[in-house]
């Protein structure tokens, strides 16, 4: 019986930049992961339930760039800080009430979000524009698998919204896909590009 052939894991931006690993520089990294997350959160284009924001271009350039564990690490951080009552979210909000939003599910599935495209960093898709393309798009799935749901909760059983399936898909996909096709193909640029920048300068030395 043949044994199936799993991808080695490979070192993800962060190793090749600071290549001496420490608790206290990954703890270092989660936390830069959540500032980055917290700034692009305010690229904010409001909606009336579930604004468009840059999170989602955040989690995905974490993820790729601390790699699986630490990037999903860092968005627990930031969800937790933000619950804590830290301005991190969209519109500079926080806090525990924040659990009641209908748009807090995103910031759940945020976490796996950042655990998908850091996998996929892993195995050296995140060096070619095509390649990081199909992970990051995948990786920006993820949060519309919890977000959705829970928008749903929140609308029916909190808000007593009595939402069809068509209204909670109007509220929290359709107009999500363009810009999240655009937030994955401008990450898809940035770190293969940087790789380039890391290869430059390793040639240098």
């Amino acid at each position: 019986m043949s044994a199936i052939a799993v991808p080695a894991r490979r070192p993800v931006l962060a190793d090749a930049l600071a290549p001496h690993r420490s608790l206290l520089r990954d703890a270092l990294l989660v936390v830069a992961g959540v500032a980055v997350v917290a700034v692009l959160a305010q690229v904010t284009i409001p909606l009336p339930l579930v604004p468009i924001t840059g999170q989602t271009l955040g989690v995905i350039l974490v993820g790729a760039a601390l790699g699986s564990r630490r990037g999903a690490i860092s968005l627990a951080t930031y969800m937790a800080v933000g619950l804590a009552g830290a301005p991190v979210f969209a519109e500079f909000s926080g806090g525990p009430a924040m659990v009641l939003s209908p748009s807090f599910g995103f910031v759940l599935g945020f976490i796996p979000a950042a655990f998908v495209a850091g996998w996929f960093a892993e195995r050296a898709w995140d060096r070619r524009p095509v390649l990081a393309m199909t992970g990051f798009v995948a990786a920006s799935v993820v949060p519309f698998l919890v977000g959705v749901p829970y928008l749903a909760m929140i609308l029916n059983s909190v808000m007593g919204a009595g939402a069809d399936l068509g209204a909670v898909l109007a509220a929290g996909l359709w107009p999500f896909i363009p810009g999240g096709l655009v937030k994955a193909a401008l990450a898809a640029l940035l770190i293969p590009a940087a790789w380039k920048g890391v290869r430059a300068l390793d040639e240098r030395r």
